[in-house]
């Protein structure tokens, strides 16, 4: 049987003060390509639906052309809410970049999808400032998905060397760490990927192909 993999998209194009931002491409692409390369299928989705702006400093230096390949994926996404019968996923995730910061947070669909998701068992995962996904989630209990489970996201260090932090409305590190959860932080821009049952985070960019490669390991059980 093909799995079946919702990626989900920040359609966020400004921080705070007016500063462009988006997706961070890699972040998505990586990701696309390693569950392409097993054979699932994959829906794209983001809160409002249609193109998904992707942040330029992600387009700098030398970007493979497979990762580039991958923005015309983004020109026509489907709107959270018409995503339809979520029991048809084997799993989410959410990819970064700034944007997810601003309308991941407080987005109820994107919150029931997770939910009904990890309440099933199936994989919830994220990367970088993808975890922002995360931060509304209520189980069914009422507590939050991330409380006592162990995590990582892209860290206060990391979010202050790129000196945006001012511009974000909230740090995503100290954020999880108020919702109970237990962030597990390495180096600035280290490869790093925390798995706690279905629940897979990775902390950065450069995390993103590992956190990929857990999801297609908890899918191939």
């Amino acid at each position: 049987m093909t799995k079946n993999i919702l990626m989900v998209v920040t359609t966020a194009d400004e921080m705070k003060e007016g500063h462009k931002t988006g997706l961070w491409l890699s972040e998505f692409g990586e990701a696309y390509v390693e569950f392409k390369k097993q054979g699932y299928d994959v829906t794209i989705a983001s809160p409002k639906g249609g193109k998904a702006p992707v942040d330029d400093r992600s387009l700098e230096g030398e970007v493979p052309q497979e990762i580039l390949d991958t923005a015309k994926l983004l020109e026509n996404t489907l709107k959270l809410e018409e995503v339809g019968n979520v029991s048809k996923f084997d799993g989410i995730f959410m990819p970064g970049g700034h944007g997810t910061m601003f309308d991941l947070p407080d987005n109820e669909t994107l919150h029931v999808i997770i939910r009904e998701l990890y309440e099933a068992d199936k994989v919830v995962a994220s990367v970088c400032h993808g975890p922002a996904g995360l931060v509304g989630v209520t189980l069914s209990d009422g507590k939050p998905l991330v409380a006592g489970k162990t995590v990582t996201a892209f860290t206060d260090d990391e979010e202050r060397e790129t000196t945006l932090d001012r511009f974000m409305p909230f740090l995503l590190e100290t954020r999880l760490r108020e919702l109970g959860a237990n962030v597990v932080v390495k180096d600035n821009w280290a490869d790093h990927v925390e798995v706690d049952g279905n629940l897979v985070t990775g902390q950065n960019p450069q995390s993103t192909e590992s956190a990929a490669k857990e999801v297609v390991k908890l899918l191939t059980k």
